[in-house]
């Protein structure tokens, strides 16, 4: 499907932050969460923000409440507009916790998901069965697999180290990029405290045993954790669990067009001063003069 690449205000204003990558690409990466959109939602979505949306998951197991045409023509839909779509990690957890997860697959491949999420959010499983699931998603030839580290209810909570051999075990299996649980809420898991807050010493010492930081997805569904993560690691910080209307305000966040970035770019470029556009502009009788 063709697409009008003009922006609105092409060539009039740049981006304070001009190193953003576009799409197709492999860093700074946005995942969008879809807990029911219809056709007509997710047409607006893509028509609207498709050049900044990566990923679109049917979270947790709504994609089992569509009718099957339904389902297909949303799939055909996001994959027009060059937009990966994949069933939640949970969903596959109940098809390990039965026994099913070939008919899993096979019934994905069949629907036309582009790509297929493993984890062990609720679930718990052997590291044997983790690591040969990524592979065989890999073997039934979707194009995007992506795994998740970190457990959904902070009782099963894995130490930090183990959490990120898992990370360089994932993608020695396979994995295309390897998601951080955030969660819905972002709240109580892995690095947000019980508000939401980002825990800074245990996001350190994360970082610091990374085998690809870029290949690392954090769930950020809060604003100030977008923003905390994008100053921290960069525009090209790749985040998931975005909420459908927040997705160009997590662009502009990426490229310094809200308050709070564009501050960062006005404080490093050194000017400082109180700003004066030349020549000084008159009104007089309400038009401009000389």
């Amino acid at each position: 499907m063709a697409h009008d690449d003009n922006k609105a205000w092409l060539d009039i204003l740049d981006f304070p932050v001009a190193d953003r990558t576009a799409k197709p690409r492999q860093r700074g990466l946005t995942m969008v969460i879809d807990k029911g959109l219809g056709l007509t939602d997710t047409r607006d979505l893509m028509e609207l923000a498709s050049d900044y949306v990566d990923y679109l998951k049917l979270t947790f197991g709504t994609s089992a409440f569509y009718h099957t045409r339904l389902l297909r023509q949303k799939i055909e839909l996001v994959k027009s507009y060059g937009v990966h779509i994949y069933p939640g990690g949970t969903f596959l957890e109940l098809a390990l916790l039965q026994g099913r997860l070939i008919e899993f697959l096979d019934r994905a491949r069949e629907l036309g998901f582009t790509g297929v999420e493993i984890s062990d959010g609720t679930i718990n499983l052997d590291p044997e069965t983790r690591h040969n699931t990524i592979q065989l998603a890999r073997v039934y030839g979707f194009d995007l697999v992506v795994s998740e580290v970190g457990k959904k209810d902070p009782r099963d909570t894995i130490p930090d180290l183990r959490l990120w051999e898992q990370v360089a075990d994932d993608l020695t299996a396979g994995s295309d990029v390897v998601i951080v649980e955030g969660r819905e809420s972002g709240q109580g898991v892995v690095i947000y405290d019980d508000q939401g807050e980002v825990l800074e010493d245990e996001l350190e010492q994360m970082v610091r045993h990374l085998p690809d930081p870029t290949r690392v997805l954090w769930e950020a569904p809060k604003k100030h954790q977008q923003q905390e993560l994008i100053l921290r690691f960069g525009p090209n910080v790749s985040l998931g669990n975005i909420e459908p209307q927040d997705v160009l305000a997590l662009e502009a966040l990426r490229v310094g067009l809200r308050g709070d970035t564009l501050r960062q770019y006005y404080v490093t470029s050194g000017a400082l001063d109180p700003i004066k556009w030349p020549p000084p502009l008159k009104v007089k009788g309400g038009d401009l003069v000389d």
